[in-house]
């Protein structure tokens, strides 16, 4: 670079493909973010800033499916990457009475420790946003130590946070279950029922939520195995139900 070269002061703007202009718009004020254009005649053009970095968007190509959650994506780099994800899950919970985990638009779990999580929004795109000193080999599990019901959930995770893949984390944790369960300790059990019921919900299949609260509630923890299995879903109030009581406790 030489010195004639102009100081460095670039600003990237994510220009985003959109399929609901109106529901993208909602969306986004829900989650505390501001709208700094908004045209739709003679073309479609969107601009929403929060904090310090903002999404454009305009129109899409004829027949995308934002069903299949392949519109487009950016990424959003920050300090600290578990803040952003509390307030938008505060935001969702006032707006909605409860996180958005299933469906458009939505917002991936955050596992404490976590370096990155995805909001996806309702033309099916991914902003993921991303710890700046997230680890450059990222962890992705599959330790060879971990055997049984605890090898599986550690692959249902892989899954479901880096493959974005629910269905394939739901055949996981059912088979799982069925060949592990028995014999393995009561929390791995319970965090394997929470994610069940938090998988079957996002799947559309209610009527196997009740089928695993039942067995979730059958199980004794203590009041730290509790948290932990809290900890494993997004949205906690999804297994309230069926959580057990700890004993003398809650």
């Amino acid at each position: 670079m030489t010195d004639a070269f102009p100081a460095m002061n670039e600003t990237t703007v994510p220009l985003l493909p959109c399929t609901a202009p109106e529901e993208t718009l909602a969306f986004w004020r829900t989650l505390g973010f501001t709208v700094t254009y908004e045209q739709k005649k003679p073309y479609l053009y969107l601009a929403l800033r929060w904090s310090g970095f903002e999404l454009h968007y305009s129109h899409t190509s004829v027949g995308v499916d934002p069903a299949q959650e392949a519109t487009g994506a950016c990424l959003v780099l920050v300090d600290a990457v578990a803040p952003y994800h509390a307030a938008f899950v505060a935001a969702m919970r006032a707006a909605h009475g409860k996180v958005l985990v299933k469906g458009l638009p939505r917002i991936s779990r955050f596992r404490p420790g976590a370096s990155r999580f995805t909001v996806m929004d309702p033309s099916g795109n991914s902003i993921i946003f991303i710890q700046r000193d997230e680890p450059a080999e990222v962890e992705y599990g599959g330790s060879k130590q971990l055997q049984g019901l605890a090898k599986v959930l550690d692959n249902a995770r892989i899954l479901r946070e880096f493959k974005n893949d629910d269905k394939a984390a739901f055949r996981a944790l059912n088979s799982g279950l069925r060949r592990h369960g028995d014999g393995a300790p009561p929390v791995e059990q319970a965090t394997a029922l929470a994610a069940l019921i938090e998988l079957s919900t996002a799947l559309d299949e209610p009527d196997l939520v009740a089928q695993w609260g039942e067995r979730l509630r059958q199980l004794t923890l203590t009041e730290e195995e509790r948290r932990r299995v809290e900890a494993a879903v997004a949205d906690p109030t999804m297994i309230a139900p069926w959580l057990p009581a700890t004993p003398g406790g809650r």
